[in-house]
């Protein structure tokens, strides 16, 4: 199982980077690898939402499902994500994980938390996942800096 862990603070308050993340359909707006987000469950957003997202991996469009499992304002986000490839069968990759948002003084330290299950095919190559891992989720959260910071009337 892979982990990957970080974090990243966002001179914004907690309740806008929360609001802002929690809405899954958002996050096409700040990682160049998703295309699609649809909330595929009734409003409002919460504990037992769900999202069918897809978005490109080592060239190939994935079809994911998240699912959150934890979810309170503005403090905790958890999910669990299980997705497959077009065109592939097998066990599905399954991550689990949570975001957690606390106050600072410059406004919003955002972690994150995944463990990757990874199927069996892939269990060598565990620590390239986790690397790999690190620096998409990064790269990923570094866009969504920008984009937040960089919005002078924000509302999520």
């Amino acid at each position: 199982m892979a982990q990957i862990e970080g974090e990243i603070v966002i001179r914004r308050p907690v309740e806008d980077v929360f609001d802002f993340v929690a809405d899954e359909r958002n996050e096409p707006s700040f990682n160049d690898r998703m295309f699609h987000a649809e909330l595929v469950t009734p409003e409002p957003i919460g504990a037992g939402s769900r999202f069918l997202v897809a978005s490109t991996m080592m060239r190939r469009t994935v079809e994911m499902t998240v699912e959150f499992t934890a979810f309170e304002r503005p403090r905790l986000l958890g999910s669990t994500s299980r997705s497959v490839m077009q065109g592939r069968k097998g066990r599905p990759l399954v991550i689990v994980g949570s975001l957690t948002f606390d106050r600072v003084r410059e406004g919003t330290r955002m972690r994150w938390s995944w463990q990757v299950d990874t199927p069996r095919a892939m269990k060598l190559l565990t620590p390239l996942v986790e690397r790999m891992g690190r620096r998409q989720e990064q790269r990923v959260w570094s866009s969504l800096k920008r984009l937040l910071e960089d919005q002078e009337d924000f509302s999520p």
